[in-house]
């Protein structure tokens, strides 16, 4: 990327996630109505990349966040308000002549025909990312690099920039993929291609989320198992069902339980590095060479559906893992979070039950606040409710504060 860095550096070679997008300056409403009837707006940021960012440098992971701003006064908040958060920016670079994107929300609930958002993005510093201005030795340097479908709209040279990243190639990071499928950013994004570019993007990587309702509105796939049919290259597939809970499909990895604080010599997250050869890459995940059939262009063959009750079906193993009841205070930035909660667990090597469990928590967290990011639960706090048993953690309802909370007994009560 042209221009000077902003930012803190932490070493590159320390990295756990990097994560790359658009992040912009968000204005939070002071009550609830119409955008035409807010009297006023605070503050905040927001951006799926940065949010993941966020979460996983203040659950106690090295994580960096790679985006574009203006060279503005709202570049300047965004790189200090991440940073603030333990993120390192120091790959960030400042755009002297497009702005930092900005947007304005409502209070109510994102799913509902009420709810309004009015963007200011259109040309901004962060849609002018492409191959060419691309910092490949920092974007590369993290064990996982955590990209969005959301980046994929902003521009063609965008669309370009994730199809390099996601490209087979030496030395590739594993590289996780949240679709975050967004309809008004592709009626005017680039002109060659639609939301259908999320399947081909999501199949090109190694951990993909992807939402029921999105994966039904963005490509005409219905239920779990057709997504996994669609999409069954990567090793890891989270399809997210809302109250449902969530559906992990998983290639050489244990369903779990099993002890958070179990070691091992080798990298413990059980995913397999991204398309490379060999026994392993720097970032110490395991090669692709590891078991799995593989068809001509490199990636393994489709997978076996199977039942949802952690049974080995064909390579897959399919985990369902229930929601909890939560007291939602404003229904944004879940999705991010339940991200970074899962890819926390996977760091640690946690089986997929647990990692599925930590994303629902962390979820619950930001559900429980106002904003899009909030304090995680801390980690211990966190491994004591993801250990109970299954009638626990269906009796367990959390509500604004949970996080304080000092022990899980605290939290488990009947809905």
């Amino acid at each position: 990327m042209s221009g000077p860095a902003a930012g803190t550096a932490v070493a590159a070679t320390t990295t756990d996630v990097v994560c790359l997008g658009e992040s912009m300056v968000t204005f939070l409403p002071s009550q609830p109505g119409r955008l035409a009837d807010v009297p006023s707006f605070g503050r905040g940021i927001g951006g799926a990349e940065s949010n993941v960012a966020c979460a996983l440098a203040a659950a106690g992971h090295r994580a960096a966040w790679v985006g574009r701003v203006g060279a503005d006064g709202f570049g300047d908040h965004l790189v200090e308000t991440i940073g603030s958060y333990g993120v390192d920016t120091s790959a960030v670079r400042r755009d002297p002549v497009r702005p930092t994107g900005i947007y304005f929300r409502t209070a109510s609930d994102r799913g509902t025909d009420t709810h309004e958002v009015a963007y200011y993005r259109t040309g901004s510093a962060a849609s002018a990312m492409s191959p060419a201005n691309l910092p490949y030795e920092e974007l590369f340097a993290g064990r996982v690099l955590h990209l969005s479908g959301i980046t994929a709209a902003l521009s063609g040279d965008c669309l370009a920039l994730l199809r390099e990243l996601t490209a087979a190639r030496p030395g590739r990071p594993l590289v996780s993929f949240d679709v975050n499928h967004r309809p008004h950013l592709w009626r005017g994004g680039p002109a060659d291609a639609d939301a259908s570019v999320l399947l081909e993007l999501a199949r090109r990587c190694d951990l993909v989320f992807v939402g029921e309702d999105e994966a039904e509105e963005a490509w005409g796939i219905v239920g779990a198992e057709a997504i996994r049919a669609a999409v069954p290259e990567p090793d890891v597939l989270v399809v997210k069902r809302g109250s449902a809970g969530a559906t992990v499909f998983a290639t050489g990895v244990s369903p779990g339980p099993r002890s958070p604080h179990a070691g091992g010599a080798e990298d413990a997250s059980g995913l397999r590095s991204p398309r490379a050869g060999g026994a392993e890459d720097a970032s110490g995940l395991r090669s692709p060479s590891a078991g799995g059939a593989e068809d001509a262009t490199g990636l393994r063959s489709p997978h076996a559906g199977g039942d949802e009750d952690a049974q080995g079906v064909g390579p897959d193993t399919v985990t369902h893992v229930p929601a909890l009841h939560v007291d939602v205070v404003a229904a944004v930035g879940a999705g991010d979070a339940f991200a970074a909660g899962f890819l926390s667990a996977t760091l640690r090597g946690l089986p997929v039950r647990d990692r599925a469990r930590h994303g629902h928590l962390m979820a619950a967290a930001v559900l429980t606040v106002p904003g899009d990011l909030t304090e995680p639960p801390a980690r211990d706090h966190a491994d004591r409710l993801v250990a109970l048993d299954d009638d626990a953690w269906g009796r367990l309802r959390l509500g604004p504060g949970w996080t304080a909370a000092d022990r899980a007994s605290e939290e488990v009560r009947t809905p």
